[in-house]
């Protein structure tokens, strides 16, 4: 027999029940935060409501069972870059352990910033991501649903620990490889030019001069995929950037048949700076058997360069 007593559960509005975020779901949500905690499975005390950081408010500051400081930032709305910058602020600011965002409905991208932050903060910090929901069973009161949309995780901890172990180990090798690559350059350009006379060797990805302006420079690159050699002109000023690029481009050919060489010409102009180079694809920072050929063809072209372009960078100075 069917029971005609079984009711039927309404999803509402969460405005429906808590019209105003700050006076009702969070004053509502200091008085019970049991509710949330046995959905967390996490002991919280409230502390403090509506805490001053700075010239913010954090809207409950919590402490957990073994004392740590936690924050709960609710937004009664979808979420978005403001509320997830305050969540970092307040869990840096308060020096807490725990940070709870509590919204109405997630982005995917901030869904996966969570799930970032607690695969790699490791066991300094903890991170949940909470959806609330208003229901109510016919003409009963409303109540809060909470559903957890991104927690900590003990293994995705470890798999953040993993990651930073082979990146770090990444990382070593590739500046071995950076400074073992520009030693051998600095080398054998002395035997061609006096240009990188100055240079030492380092595990920066570019080795690079001045040439007759701040803020422009003769760099020679090594990348994991190729190399390249260019003139980036930069002098912070970005209406000057494209000037002295519009100039020296009117110049293309001429500089190009002095060159003897083809360039790529980026003005970049989504971005402040613009450049000139000449790419090299057929070494690369981990193909060391191509390292020989590789530098004399680069040392060439930034003696070739320095050549061309420092006479006509010369003559814009007043720019």
């Amino acid at each position: 027999m069917v029971d005609r007593n079984i009711g039927k559960i309404e999803v509402v509005p969460v405005r429906q029940a808590f019209r105003h975020e700050a006076l009702d779901f969070t004053a509502w949500l200091e008085q019970n935060i049991e509710a949330l905690s046995e959905r967390l499975g996490v002991e919280l005390t409230v502390l403090e409501r509506e805490k001053r950081v700075g010239d913010f408010k954090v809207d409950l500051l919590c402490q957990d069972g073994d004392g740590n400081r936690v924050i709960i930032e609710n937004q009664l709305e979808r979420t978005d870059h403001d509320h997830l910058g305050k969540v970092l602020t307040y869990l840096v600011n308060l020096d807490a352990h725990t940070a709870i965002w509590i919204t109405t409905e997630q982005r995917t991208e901030h869904e996966q910033v969570i799930n970032w932050l607690n695969e790699n903060t490791g066991d300094n910090a903890s991170f949940y991501l909470v959806k609330i929901e208003a229901i109510r069973i016919e003409n009963s009161p409303y109540a809060p649903l909470f559903s957890v949309l991104a927690q900590p995780d003990s293994q995705l901890s470890e798999i953040g620990s993993t990651k930073k172990e082979l990146a770090t180990r990444e990382f070593l090798e590739r500046d071995r490889r950076r400074l073992e690559f520009w030693t051998l350059f600095v080398n054998r350009a002395q035997t061609k030019t006096k240009l990188f006379a100055n240079k030492s060797a380092s595990i920066e990805p570019a080795l690079g001069i001045g040439i007759g302006i701040a803020g422009i420079e003769l760099n020679c690159l090594i990348l994991k995929d190729g190399a390249r050699v260019e003139i980036y002109i930069d002098t912070l000023d970005r209406e000057r950037n494209k000037a002295i690029f519009d100039i020296l481009f009117e110049e293309q050919n001429a500089i190009e048949d002095e060159m003897e060489d083809s360039l790529h010409w980026q003005r970049l102009d989504g971005r402040r700076a613009s450049r000139i180079l000449k790419r090299f694809e057929t070494g690369n920072m981990y193909d060391e058997d191509s390292w020989a050929s590789l530098q004399d063809e680069m040392i060439d072209v930034a003696i070739r360069m320095d050549k061309v372009f420092r006479p006509r960078i010369a003559r814009l100075r007043n720019i």
